[in-house]
């Protein structure tokens, strides 16, 4: 299994060794004894960036290993992997936003059940309480707003051999995701609309 250095580790570089590559359609697909690479999902797009010189331009995770798919064979050993620096703040302001929302609401007596953290694309989910109050836009970013104002730090931690990712004194969310390591770094955050259908709360956002 590949391990997950990203998991504790905000590192961009990091020298590793490449287990194996293979060709796959017009791509070569290389597995990696550890990576800093996050892949896609948990609702974040995957990291992209080099190994060597080989260009990363995505990343999925397999059942047991991480599979990063670049445009040039690598050769198996030891060799450097740098992440896209822009692309993984962006990732982390996103999703790190995303967990502000959920708390926000979530304390409005809505149940956070699904998110979606890609640009242009960000919306959590939420479905009604027994006692859901009424959501506005400018009062969740109000709210979160005075969170990232008292730049509450990342706090990461395991519970039951779960990640969980938490900000200060909110309650931590089970994720694997990356994120800032305190809220001065995410920035405003701009909820764009709120809609329901069938009784699910979408909240759809954006990080300036």
């Amino acid at each position: 299994m590949t391990l997950r250095l990203f998991f504790h580790s905000d590192e961009l570089k990091a020298n590793v060794e490449v287990l194996e590559c293979t060709p796959h359609e017009n791509e070569f697909a290389v597995v990696l004894r550890a990576t800093l690479f996050h892949p896609q999902g948990g609702g974040q797009p995957s990291d992209t960036g080099w190994i060597g010189e080989s260009q990363v331009l995505r990343v999925v995770q397999d059942p047991e290993q991480i599979i990063h798919f670049v445009d040039q064979p690598v050769q198996t050993g030891m060799t450097q992997i740098r992440i896209d620096e822009q692309r993984r703040l962006f990732n982390t302001r996103m999703h790190s936003a995303g967990h502000l929302i959920g708390h926000f609401v979530q304390n409005m007596g809505w149940m956070p059940i699904k998110a979606h953290h890609w640009p242009g694309e960000g919306r959590v989910q939420f479905k009604p309480g027994n006692c859901a109050q009424d959501v506005e836009a400018r009062t969740i970013e109000h709210g979160i707003g005075q969170w990232i104002d008292h730049d509450l730090p990342r706090l990461t931690s395991l519970r039951e051999g779960i990640r969980e990712i938490g900000f200060g004194e909110l309650p931590a969310y089970g994720c694997g995701g990356t994120h800032v390591r305190s809220l001065k770094d995410l920035g405003a955050v701009t909820i764009a609309s709120l809609t329901q259908k069938k009784g699910t709360l979408s909240v759809h956002y954006h990080v300036d």
